[in-house]
């Protein structure tokens, strides 16, 4: 690392990684100095894209600082591990790991050798999520509901829709819900392509979350109910609402008595950014000068563990029809 630039690689440069790659080549304070794929033909193209270089893997971690590692989630393991033994730091695309003692596995090198290692759960650096994380230590929270639904993609996926996609709003409710879940009950379809879940913490807020890649509409939102307010988060148009009510008044004009009950809906100023580019810099930004990631090791843990549990418990339904419900040791 230099005073001006972090140099940073990408191992794996399918669709996801390839923006990984554009936004490296973009940020001022990092510089895109190779990738890496098991296509040599896919890393030459996106290498000439960006004017960069395709290496080998040796080659790149020779080379990089810091690396994000873009590929199947059934790599991912293998691929981090031999990137931090390789002291450079690392970002890892969510699910973190299949295995969740592989994954503390990465999490204990990086201690060992003083090294970042985050877990890309992009929704963090949604910048409505970040000037939500502004408001949450206000509200009184009651109940948080998720919805993150789609029609079906033209390309092959093949984590179930939790693992893929309601990983998402599980990361962002354990970040903004206070205490441990407690219990937790799921359903998905036969096609694992859409499942409803519900949590309780043991703070005695309740968090209901659905996904769907068969929905023909695009929604991306999440809703929490609060004391005195209810606020309302659309990823896509990276906004917040929150809506209020006024105290009831009465009129009384000559024996007619009227009931007048107001709402209010404030809507906040987001600065619209990319989300990628907000995490990539804030990792280039953890590497360089040693702080904590927004998402650390240990946190993508937590996440994948839940995640995996769920997944299961959606699974099970599918055994008879019933549905799971389960407490957390």
């Amino acid at each position: 690392m230099t005073d001006d630039t972090v140099a940073a690689g990408v191992i794996g440069v399918g669709s996801m990684g390839q923006n990984h790659a554009r936004v490296y080549d973009e940020l001022g304070d990092t510089a895109l100095v190779g990738v890496f794929d098991v296509d040599g033909d896919r890393a030459e193209s996106v290498a000439n894209d960006y004017g960069t270089t395709a290496r080998s893997m040796d080659d790149l971690l020779d080379a990089a600082d810091i690396v994000s590692v873009v590929v199947p989630t059934q790599f991912h393991y293998e691929n981090a591990k031999r990137a931090l033994e390789s002291d450079v730091h690392v970002l890892v695309e969510k699910p973190f790991v299949e295995d969740p003692e592989n994954g503390q596995e990465l999490v204990d090198i990086a201690d060992e050798r003083d090294l970042v290692l985050q877990v890309g759960h992009i929704e963090r650096f949604n910048p409505a999520v970040r000037a939500l994380r502004d408001l949450v230590d206000d509200l009184d929270i009651h109940a948080v509901s998720t919805e993150r639904l789609g029609p079906p993609v033209d390309r092959a996926i093949d984590d179930t829709v939790v693992m893929d996609l309601m990983i998402h709003d599980l990361d962002i409710v354990l970040d903004i819900v206070d205490g441990a879940v407690d219990s937790y009950d799921a359903v998905g379809t036969p096609d694992c392509s859409h499942a409803n879940a519900n949590l309780a913490f043991d703070s005695g807020v309740t968090a209901s979350l659905t996904t769907s890649r068969v929905t023909q509409e695009k929604v991306r939102g999440l809703t929490i109910s609060a004391a005195d307010c209810r606020v309302k988060i659309d990823y896509i148009e990276q906004n917040i609402e929150i809506h209020r009510s006024s105290v009831p008044s009465y009129i009384d004009d000559e024996s007619l008595v009227r009931h007048r009950h107001e709402n209010f809906v404030e809507t906040l100023a987001v600065e619209q950014v990319e989300p990628l580019q907000s995490e990539l810099r804030s990792f280039a930004n953890a590497a360089s000068t040693g702080t904590e990631p927004v998402v650390d090791g240990e946190q993508g843990l937590r996440v994948l563990k839940l995640t995996k549990d769920l997944d299961e418990a959606a699974r099970e339904t599918l055994d008879g029809g019933a549905r799971l419900t389960s407490t957390v040791d």
